[in-house]
């Protein structure tokens, strides 16, 4: 039979920000910025639309003119989409992407469970989608156009390259190329989210600290009518040999994702040479299956991050702060978070509403979240690829007791997938006080969502603190330096499904939650008591 070349679907010719002359550059004396974002990918332009739609004044500043080629990051997850939603930018994802909850194992031939990663009813977004990372940038993108014609203050600057940072203690100073000859911007804060080779981490002499795994994987992005479902479907020692271990998933556009495991010091490139990918996608899809290869690329596992997040005024965050192996989802959902946790932080600090010291909880609870993700990144490369013949006995053991026996399932690791991260012990939370308050909602907690009447509690929260009154009433607390907690009072009348009172309540009667601008638990009483939430309120702005 024959095939089609490879195509360059993801290289899209359009773009978004072409180079136009700023004033900035012919400016006498160097113009300082509130806030400069390095990097126009998906967590740079996230971060620039966090700051802008609170009416903070960033540019974001990228070498390129648009999205880069490849579909890179395809799995986007439920806590990245209701990040995205905040922002008016998820509705798009959605359509476009393709929603999937099912997964399921196989060793060789032989199927060993299948899971749902999101069981329970009453979420307004999937556990997971399907998109590439080119639309997601694009939707991004789309938003922030939208956002600047209602009047953010959101600037990108295509092909203005940094080369230059120099960090002093109020501002940082940064030389930036052009096509036009190079110039000179001041930044309040710089915010580095230029990937995972960093140019800013490299000049001002940092790196990452962490582990880089051996094994190689082949990416191909390939067009097929095929008859698998819409499902996550992960082969250990699959019987076509074509890999050690391989995954498949569904993408937009009749694009599927097949990774293969193809072993240690790797000719890189000839395994991307057209007729050796071929080679086998056709030993696994079979010699019947027309195809048409879209895109390629080989990576290893990296679990790594750096030792801090925030160096005075600069602030990492995503790939150029961290990095996990991209097995579990873990690298553009983890970014997300990111720019999550530091969006409303960094708002406050520039408002006059926090003091600069709140933004040290950014690092300690967005390391926290790291060390999270690359401890299930490197238990899930340590199953995958076992390292000796000993833990492959053990691997493949797992795998035939799992088959059978639903405890050993938990012990299987294809990939954990991404969920959000709990702070536990941050110095932002206030000790529990809420008596057989559901563990899902304890401080530190992502907020779960629930259906309210036609809508969702997520999208009831807004972008502020919130008092979330359940069973109880509160008459709220006088704003402090310009901070107040929105009310949002409700009863069984607004929970027809008893969603909320399962995953807010419990064997509670009644509640107060004191909620994060970013979804997150800060406190929790059974009743409503002025005095301990004003102080929590002033502990989670990083006032006490």
């Amino acid at each position: 039979m024959t095939h089609k070349p490879m195509q360059d679907r993801y290289n899209l010719a359009f773009k978004l920000y072409p180079y136009t002359r700023s004033p900035d550059q012919d400016a006498v004396d160097p113009v300082r910025r509130p806030v400069v974002v390095m990097g126009g990918g998906p967590i740079g332009v996230a971060t620039a639309l966090d700051l802008g739609l609170q009416g903070i004044p960033v540019v974001v500043l990228d070498d390129h003119e648009g999205i880069g080629q490849g579909s890179r990051a395809i799995c986007f997850a439920k806590r990245c989409l209701e990040i995205a939603d905040r922002y008016g930018a998820a509705a798009p994802m959605l359509d476009k992407g393709v929603v999937w909850n099912l997964g399921k194992v196989f060793h060789e031939d032989r199927k060993v469970f299948e899971f749902n990663l999101l069981p329970e009813a009453g979420h307004k977004f999937p556990a997971f989608i399907n998109l590439q990372q080119p639309y997601f940038e694009k939707f991004l993108i789309d938003r922030v156009r939208q956002a600047q014609a209602e009047g953010a203050p959101i600037e990108i600057r295509g092909r203005n390259a940094v080369f230059g940072v120099d960090v002093a203690e109020d501002h940082v100073t940064l030389q930036i190329d052009t096509p036009e000859g190079a110039y000179v911007l001041e930044a309040d804060w710089l915010i580095g989210c230029d990937g995972a080779s960093s140019p800013l981490r490299k000049m001002m002499g940092l790196d990452f600290e962490g582990r880089v795994f051996q094994d190689s994987f082949l990416i191909a992005d390939i067009t097929m009518q095929a008859a698998f479902p819409t499902e996550r479907w992960f082969w250990f020692e699959p019987s076509h040999k074509a890999g050690a271990s391989t995954l498949l998933h569904k993408q937009p556009d009749g694009v599927w994702r097949v990774d293969f495991q193809i072993g240690w010091d790797v000719n890189r490139a000839e395994e991307l040479k057209e007729e050796n990918v071929r080679r086998r996608l056709t030993a696994m899809l079979g010699p019947d299956v027309e195809y048409d290869i879209v895109w390629t690329s080989i990576y290893t596992f990296q679990c790594r991050r750096m030792k801090k997040f925030r160096h005075g005024r600069v602030i990492f965050a995503g790939d150029a702060a961290h990095q996990v192996s991209p097995f579990g989802a873990r690298g553009a959902n983890s970014g997300m978070q990111d720019v999550d946790n530091l969006g409303w932080k960094l708002g406050m600090v520039l408002r006059g509403q926090a003091p600069e010291g709140l933004l040290d909880s950014y690092d300690a609870e967005r390391r926290h979240g790291a060390d999270e993700n690359i401890l299930n990144s490197t238990r899930s490369t340590d199953f995958i690829t076992p390292k000796s013949k000993i833990s492959h006995i053990f691997r493949n053991a797992v795998l035939d007791l799992a088959e059978r026996y639903p405890f050993a399932r938990p012990l299987v690791n294809s990939g954990r997938l991404s969920v959000p991260c709990t702070y536990d012990g941050s110095a932002l939370n206030t000790p529990d006080a809420l008596p057989g308050g559901p563990a899902r909602t304890r401080p530190g907690s992502p907020c779960p969502d629930a259906p309210l009447g036609d809508g969702f509690l997520l999208n009831r929260l807004g972008g502020g603190f919130t008092l979330l009154a359940l069973n109880a009433e509160t008459p709220g607390i006088p704003a402090d330096d310009g901070v107040a907690a929105n009310i949002l009072a409700l009863t069984g009348a607004d929970d027809p499904t008893g969603a909320l009172a399962a995953r807010y309540l419990g064997e509670a009667p009644a509640a107060i939650y004191l909620i994060r601008p970013d979804q997150h638990v800060a406190g929790r009483w059974a009743s409503f008591d002025e005095t301990a939430v004003r102080a929590a309120l002033r502990r989670a702005c990083g006032k006490e």
